[in-house]
């Protein structure tokens, strides 16, 4: 039997309005989200991008580094000793998003909080490490903690234990969609009532030499050597490829009657999620966009939205020539001409896993401030881009309703609308 079955038409949940009430912010544009919203907006200090010791020798020798972060202060040794780096940006970024958003950690109800973070690729690096000190120095040489600290749980583990959560405590793995996905579930978590707040979002630090070699093989990073400042350029009829960067954003969502229950400040809404595989490849998204649309309109659908409500589109922008251009048609299909479409990684760099919690929290604070932020180092913009990117400055724009879309390798595709308070 194919398609539905007679007499069946799937039914339509009620429209759900999560309410965010804290942002947490660490990347490579700034550290905290005021510094990363103003290096966004192109008005802090330039990201730092270096040559990294590690990869030395590759095409792809560079990576967007957070700078300005004294991981040991903000932790303490034996807590370090416990988690990559991944997980330790994560715990940073929860507690200043549980903080920005009034909580006491010591106070509630912790049976009634969960945690939700997606990460691609979890602690790469350390297993590296773990891996050279296996073959040149043998097995006595390897970690005990080896397990813990590479798994893609660890930031989600290690979040909840240091908020003391005692609620849901989920990782979510669908590669560079992995952000927004877990924004997704903690909104769908909400909704069933499972919970009355939940700490959601992305993390991801991937210097690994096997990874990027990789990735130089597949011809998906860019190889501006000389420049990689303005190496990752999407949307530019000059792009070749992403940078890879480390980061976590997380945000706290709350249902909306525990929001008002306790008087908390509402920064926006998440008021859709849509989800949706292509099907088609393990490396490369449908030519024809079809995954990420049906995905983007079933979270307009769920936001009880059209395609002309939307003012504003932080896009996966990756920097690569095919996505970018699938991406962009896709986008003008659906949304027509309304829309302002940016792509921040020229600013934080492609995060991976992170990049839809990073940039799902930069689409908070565009909303809070109507204020689209520029794709940085878009010089020549691509004639065959049919939608209208914000390139070089900040723009203040009137918007309500924002979208945030994610695609990731295997054709995992997401996508959420964001509205203001």
């Amino acid at each position: 039997m194919t398609g539905r079955p007679a007499g069946w038409s799937p039914p339509r949940p009620e429209p759900f309005r999560a309410a965010v009430t804290g942002v947490g912010l660490v990347t490579a544009a700034g550290v905290g989200a005021d510094a990363a919203w103003r290096g966004a907006c192109g008005a802090g200090d330039a990201p730092h991008v270096p040559h990294r010791p590690e990869l030395e020798g590759l095409e792809c020798d560079f990576f967007y580094s957070v700078d300005g972060l004294d991981t040991t202060a903000a932790l303490g040794v034996a807590a370090l000793r416990l988690m990559d780096r991944f997980a330790q940006l994560a715990v940073i970024a929860a507690r200043e998003a549980v903080a920005d958003a009034g909580l006491d950690a010591s106070v509630w109800d912790s049976g009634r909080v969960g945690v939700v973070i997606g990460s691609a690729h979890g602690g790469l690096p350390f297993y590296d490490a773990q891996h050279t000190a296996l073959t040149e120095r043998g097995p006595r040489r390897v970690s005990p903690k080896l397990a813990p600290l590479v798994v893609v749980n660890g930031a989600a583990s290690s979040v909840a234990m240091d908020l003391g959560v005692h609620g849901p405590s989920l990782a979510v793995s669908t590669a560079c969609s992995s952000g927004t996905v877990a924004l997704g579930t903690a909104h769908q978590l909400l909704r069933t009532g499972a919970c009355d707040i939940v700490v959601a979002g992305g993390a991801e630090s991937t210097c690994s030499r096997l990874l990027i070699a990789s990735a130089c093989r597949m011809r998906a990073v860019s190889t501006r050597r000389d420049d990689p400042q303005s190496a990752c350029r999407p949307f530019d009829t000059h792009r070749d490829g992403f940078v890879v960067g480390e980061g976590a954003g997380l945000l706290v969502l709350e249902h909306p009657d525990h929001a008002r229950a306790r008087g908390a400040t509402v920064r926006a809404r998440v008021d859709g999620y849509g989800a949706a595989s292509d099907a088609h490849s393990v490396v490369a998204p449908e030519p024809g966009g079809l995954g990420i649309e049906r995905a983007l309109r079933t979270a307009l659908a769920d936001a009880g939205l059209t395609g002309a409500d939307i003012g504003h589109v932080n896009a996966h922008g990756t920097s690569t020539v095919a996505n970018d251009l699938i991406e962009a048609t896709m986008l003008h299909r659906v949304l027509g001409d309304g829309a302002l479409v940016t792509s921040t990684k020229a600013m934080t760099g492609h995060t991976l896993g992170a990049a839809g919690g990073i940039e799902a929290a930069l689409t908070v604070l565009a909303l809070q401030h109507q204020l689209v932020p520029p794709t940085v180092n878009l010089d020549v913009p691509d004639p065959e881009i049919p939608v209208e990117v914000v390139s070089k400055e900040a723009r203040p724009h009137r918007f309500d309703h924002a979208v945030k879309t994610s695609l990731g390798f295997g054709g995992h595709n997401a996508a959420l609308v964001l509205s203001r308070a």
